[in-house]
């Protein structure tokens, strides 16, 4: 290297530019040791820059995947179109198949040229379908018999890419030619005609103003920890580093050249941190279709960060890399001697570390009891930066945690002193290298309590009583001897138990013929064996075929003057408004009993007239529904599957809903999985970066590990001192997240109305999750750090 003078220089463009240049020309030709703190620079920041890169895409991508959705949409909510050659009837047909959901739709032209979904070629024809190539996939596994039959149709083809969510979405269009068009007033047909596929102008609706608040709040936790990781990246290599920048000062470089050249050397890190990121990224994001998680999955294309976003990585990264090294190297003098660092001579104040999270907390302070999900005028830039001072202030009083109480420790066993020693010598460093678990953690116990406190808003209960019925169906159907074959269908089904099956209908007053239709009252007829009606009704234990019940309506608003003992109805109730055909007359019978009305394992509360099948011939009802609920044989796995089988036997469209004590919105769903979604993704970079970091600081010490190897220092000492400096600040980071976590969730909670609560089972899932990251981490080093404590670790160059 040739001798270059730095000269002394104030701030021109021209002597950054020097400066900087200079720093990076010593990244470069520093030799292996250069080249090695380099590398490890740039794959620290590459991590992040990956990271960020993932995130960046995230609008796009969930745009891309909403603007599928719409363009498929079959939702039409005008007057029916008239038949054309272009016009095609639809009915959905989605199932599913164990765990998984499937998309399904059956369709039929009106003519020779139908409008076709995005992804279809052709129209299939009747008996066939085109099927996702997800779906093809799980068609052809060995363990697919039953969903082959229930989707017993000619393969014709499959749906290409614009077509579907994602590469794993699995769903198919068959065609079927027994579809008919369903009539104005909804009495007749089963499909419904459209002229096109997608919405056109419907927009999905806003968010609200708790969820947006908790999609502001996901963003900042997922990616402070990537920021903190960055920082810490462009640090890599600091002693060496404050070495050289010595030698500079003697050769005559002034103290600001030196923080100069040392941003310089950071720049160039980070540019290449860049280029390792943008490289990780274009590399992850091929194998993106091989991967779903919390069903959602991706195609590569999608993954592509907005220009404006990207750009805004480009330049943030790079100036980040050298105002962290600016900021650094305030803190020690460069001599032309040595470095002396300023930390060892002043002790750490905690007055202004506290006054971080107090700006982020009066931020928040005038949001207290003012976030509703009516509401959507949340102020983001208000939220966002008050939980970002928040968790900042948490990285600024771990060093002084670290810092305070790890300089009290004296004596104990030598791989303890060993340990507390290096940490009381460079508190920094050992902070640092935990900060990210320490925000990542925090983040995590603030947004599950703030899940937890507005859940109630989201899930709600159902009402069912899956320990009573597992799985309920509903039909209308033609007739009620169409309703009994049903019943029996499912009663014969592998895998159920009990089918517990009622017909109902509807009936009005025995003269409702002479009557105006405002003044015409209706009552439901539930027709039904005893064991069945026990589960709607309270009809006591002498229920005997021939029996009759009257309910009222347990909310008091159906009437019942018109049904008592002895009254007749008339079955034949009005279709429009008018009354119009024959009356059906029927008695109700003199011994007829009141019982009162219970809730049934589907949720729902039955009143009316409840009768057994020999007191009222389900032939007699003119436009029967059947409803079922099934009990399902807990040694047969597969019961549902079996079910789902015979429903699509007697009608592809006919649905077999599972029986949950508990509804989640969909939305709350959605962003429930994006963040479990990018909670696996910021863990995988905290290990990852925290390895890096690891290695790093392992390959600094590399000279002295051998050295006390070779003067006989057991390997299992030097090793136990490892662990301890790791699980040392570790414990201190954990502890002030669960503070830190706790206290943040406590101010969202109280956000949004709710009184703060710690939720301390999952504290302990979250901080578990972090120590399992470390402990993982730190195993992995060990297989390094034996090859560093052997004795050609005193080479130099």
């Amino acid at each position: 290297m040739s001798t270059t003078h730095p000269s002394p220089g104030g701030g021109t463009l021209a002597t950054w530019v020097r400066d900087l240049g200079l720093g990076i020309r010593f990244a470069v030709t520093g030799g292996r040791e250069g080249w090695t703190r380099t590398l490890l620079t740039a794959v620290g920041v590459g991590l992040g820059v990956a990271m960020l890169l993932l995130a960046a895409a995230v609008p796009a991508m969930m745009g891309a995947r909403n603007d599928r959705g719409y363009d498929r949409d079959y939702s039409w909510f005008n007057e029916p179109p008239k038949r054309t050659a272009s016009t095609v009837l639809f009915a959905p047909a989605d199932t599913s198949f164990r765990d998984d959901s499937i998309r399904g739709l059956l369709l039929k032209a009106d003519g020779d040229r139908p409008v076709l979904p995005p992804g279809v070629k052709t129209m299939p024809a009747s008996g066939e379908m085109v099927v996702s190539p997800a779906l093809k996939k799980l068609l052809d596994q060995p363990g697919s018999k039953l969903l082959r039959e229930r989707l017993d149709y000619r393969p014709a083809g499959v749906i290409g890419d614009q077509g579907l969510l994602g590469p794993a979405e699995l769903a198919y269009y068959a065609g079927s030619d027994k579809l008919v068009a369903r009539s104005q007033d909804g009495s007749t047909g089963n499909a419904t005609r459209i002229p096109h596929f997608g919405r056109g102008e419907s927009k999905p609706e806003p968010l609200g103003g708790v969820l947006t608040m908790l999609v502001i709040i996901i963003v900042v936790v997922l990616l402070m920890p990537v920021a903190v990781f960055i920082g810490t990246a462009v640090r890599f290599g600091g002693e060496r580093r404050d070495r050289r920048l010595a030698a500079l000062r003697l050769v005559g470089a002034d103290s600001r050249t030196t923080r100069r050249i040392a941003a310089g050397e950071a720049l160039f890190g980070s540019l290449l941190g860049l280029v390792v990121g943008t490289g990780i990224f274009l590399i992850t994001r091929q194998f993106s279709t091989e991967v779903t998680l919390y069903d959602i999955s991706v195609f590569p294309y999608d993954i592509t960060p907005g220009p404006g976003l990207a750009a805004l990585v480009a330049l943030a990264v790079p100036g980040a890399a050298v105002a962290v090294t600016l900021l650094a190297m305030r803190g020690i003098a460069v001599e032309p001697l040595g470095v002396v660092r300023k930390a060892t001579a002043q002790k750490r104040r905690l007055w202004w570390r506290l006054l971080i999270p107090l700006a982020g907390l009066g931020l928040l302070a005038p949001l207290f009891g003012t976030v509703s999900q009516e509401d959507a005028g949340v102020n983001p830039y208000q939220v966002t930066a008050g939980v970002v001072l928040l968790l900042v202030g948490l990285t600024t009083v771990l060093p002084w945690l670290v810092e305070s109480v790890v300089g009290r420790f004296r004596g104990g066993p030598l791989p303890w002193q060993l340990a507390t020693r290096r940490v009381q010598l460079d508190s920094s460093a050992a902070a640092r290298m935990v900060s990210g678990v320490t925000v990542a953690v925090a983040g995590a116990i603030a947004l599950q309590s703030l899940f937890t406190g507005v859940q109630s808003d989201f899930v709600t209960a159902t009402g069912d009583d899956p320990d009573r019925a597992q799985l309920s169906v509903s039909q209308s159907v033609d007739s009620g001897a169409q309703a009994q074959r049903m019943e029996k269908a499912f009663a014969d089904t592998p895998g159920i138990r009990a089918a517990l099956g009622v017909i109902q209908d509807d009936a009005v007053q025995g003269n409702a013929s002479t009557l105006k239709s405002e003044d015409i009252t209706y009552a439901t007829l539930v027709v039904g064996d005893c064991a069945t009606l026990r589960e709607l009704a309270r009809v006591g234990a002498g229920c005997a075929d021939g029996d009759v019940f009257l309910v009222q309506d347990p909310e008091g608003y159906g009437d019942m003057s018109f049904a008592k003992p002895g009254d007749t109805l008339d079955l034949n109730t009005p279709v429009t408004d008018e009354y119009t055909g024959t009356p059906q007359p029927w008695r109700i019978p003199a011994d007829a009993r009141t019982a009162r009305s219970r809730v049934s394992p589907d949720g729902e509360q039955t009143w009316g007239v409840l009768a057994t099948p020999a007191a009222l011939d389900v032939a007699a009802l003119p436009s029967p529904s059947v409803r079922l609920m099934l009990r399902t044989d807990p040694g047969s796995p597969d019961a549902v599957e079996h079910a789902r089988n015979t429903a699509a036997r007697i009608d592809p469209t006919l649905t077999v809903f599972e029986l949950t004590a508990t509804h989640e919105s969909r939305k709350f769903t959605t962003i429930r999985r994006g963040l479990f979604i990018g909670a696996t993704a910021t863990l995988a970079l905290i290990g990852a970066s925290l390895l890096v970091s690891m290695l790093e600081q392992l390959r600094e010490r590399r000279k002295l590990l051998a050295v006390l190897v070779a003067f006989g220092t057991r390997r299992s000492v030097l090793g136990l001192s490892v662990l301890w400096q790791t699980a040392l600040p570790v414990a201190l980071g954990l502890a002030l997240a669960i503070v830190g976590g706790a206290g943040l969730g406590a101010v969202l909670r109280t956000m949004v109305g709710e009184s703060p609560h710690v939720d301390w089972a999952s504290v302990g899932v979250m901080t578990g999750a972090g120590a399992g990251v470390v402990v993982l981490v730190t195993l992995l080093s060990l297989p390094p750090l034996w090859r560093m404590m052997r004795p050609d670790g005193l080479r130099t160059e």
